[in-house]
């Protein structure tokens, strides 16, 4: 019995100390670049984390229409060009110095979202990232309106800055 308790004692210092190792490793300065390690797993937990959130708790998508699409333009100019640029695909300096960087909202990265994912995305944020929550500013429909407008994004791939 004794030999059993001195081993789970040296097995938790043990567990403690590389713990301990570890945190005085982390550095949390965003300026260095991530390394790809770091990078691979980050955006593979947040796509797995939203991709989830997004099926249990993402109102019905409403039929969107040309007034629709101008008003989540007009959202976007109020909301988002302030990071994302005017256009949607070339980040302000704002956005292009904070980590993760701002994408270009045009891209395939961000274009191969589902419209539910883009929803829960701009509702919800993205902590530790420079993503605001808009769910206490917007309502449902002016998100969904923001969504059918950030579609619209994709097709515009030969604008210039």
């Amino acid at each position: 019995m004794r030999t059993r308790v001195v081993k789970v004692a040296i097995f938790l210092l043990l567990i403690v100390a590389l713990a301990f190792i570890a945190a005085t490793q982390i550095n949390l300065s965003a300026l260095p670049e991530p390394g790809p390690f770091e990078t691979r797993m980050a955006t593979a937990s947040k796509r797995w984390i939203i991709a989830r959130a997004a099926r249990k708790t993402v109102p019905a998508e409403p039929n969107g229409t040309a007034a629709d699409q101008e008003n989540g333009d007009m959202l976007y100019g109020m909301d988002c060009d302030s990071c994302h640029g005017k256009d949607g695909r070339h980040p302000t300096s704002t956005g292009q110095w904070m980590y993760p960087r701002v994408l270009d909202l045009g891209s395939p990265e961000v274009q191969g979202w589902s419209d539910a994912e883009l929803f829960w995305i701009v509702k919800n944020g993205v902590r530790f990232s420079g993503m605001p929550a808009f769910g206490k500013v917007q309502n449902d429909k002016e998100i969904w309106d923001l969504v059918h407008y950030l579609r619209s994004l994709k097709a515009g791939a030969a604008l210039s800055k």
